[in-house]
């Protein structure tokens, strides 16, 4: 691993002002940027720095009043996947970061880290930046769209890359209608990612996130999320949907399938057919030569979480 300085801070106002001092990054749980460094990944992510955010108190906690779920950044996978409050009204979100790898990683990882975490692209991820990723280098290409790209997406490219997100939790905050608060701003779930060389958020270096929303939804509202993946535990997600529903109505995002969690609108203006919204989820879809199998997954998927939250 390369070496860097660790800092433990104590403050937000702290962690930010070691962050814009440049060349440094933000570790929570580790489980996804321990990783990246062990394995020199890619030559964009040698920090001198590491901004340990673990030390600073009032950064993890579940409560809800006034019509509003908030979750502190530094709230673990399983403390979400376990909490009663979480598992009422916002079940889609409990199941979904009950889904997540494995106890271990759960009772280490957060929910600001699970939202931020880099795409798991084997190109992309390769040990000691293997291949000219087009994510690593502006000049390079997309190696999946030329090899093998069966766990990528089938909604086209973003920026010219077809690595889908990898974070169950926000599939599921994005139907729920989530916001993320940063030390900057305060955005929709929907709106934080992109495609920007070694970055998968819209947030800035020296941007961090403090905690996440999520309105109460209307009573009678049902939620779910599902998720298909190779083996049931650590596997990311094939393909994964989460679906909100009052009564008629409701929002549809899946997740494994594009860069970001994608809202399916067909497939909500469908509702409450299941059939035609599992056929509507696909629309606009134009696989990659090896994962048009996708397809059939988001229809099954999509039938069964309607049918689950009629």
């Amino acid at each position: 691993m390369i070496k860097f300085e660790h800092i433990d801070a104590k403050t937000v106002d702290e962690a930010v002002s070691a962050l814009s001092a440049g060349n440094a990054m933000v570790m929570a749980g580790g489980t996804d940027l321990l990783g990246m460094l062990k394995n020199f990944v890619s030559p964009n992510v040698e920090p001198a720095k590491i901004v340990n955010l673990k030390t600073i108190s009032g950064l993890s906690g579940i409560s809800e009043s006034g019509g509003m779920l908030s979750i502190g950044a530094l709230t673990t996978l399983a403390e979400i996947a376990n909490s009663p409050v979480v598992q009422g009204s916002y079940a889609a979100l409990a199941e979904a970061a009950r889904k997540v790898a494995s106890p271990e990683i759960r009772n280490m990882g957060t929910i600001g880290g699970n939202l931020v975490q880099m795409n798991r692209c084997w190109y992309y991820r390769c040990d000691y930046n293997y291949f000219d990723c087009l994510r690593k280098n502006p000049s390079g290409v997309c190696q999946a769209t030329l090899g093998n790209n069966r766990n990528h997406s089938i909604f086209g490219a973003l920026e010219g890359c077809v690595a889908v997100n990898p974070s169950d939790t926000a599939v599921a905050l994005v139907a729920l209608d989530g916001q993320v608060v940063t030390t900057k701003q305060t955005i929709a779930v929907e709106d934080l990612f992109t495609v920007n060389m070694d970055k998968t958020t819209v947030l800035d270096d020296d941007e961090i996130i403090t905690e996440i929303q999520v309105p109460t939804p209307a009573s009678g509202t049902k939620s779910t999320f599902l998720k298909f993946a190779i083996r049931k535990a650590i596997d990311f997600a094939l393909v994964s949907v989460a679906v909100v529903r009052d009564g008629a109505s409701g929002k549809i995002c899946l997740g494994g399938v594009y860069n970001k969690p994608r809202r399916a609108t067909d497939a909500e203006a469908a509702l409450p057919d299941a059939d035609a919204a599992a056929a509507a989820a696909i629309t606009g879809a134009a696989p990659l030569p090896y994962n048009g199998y996708k397809r059939q997954i988001v229809k099954v998927l999509v039938k069964k979480a309607v049918e689950a939250t009629a």
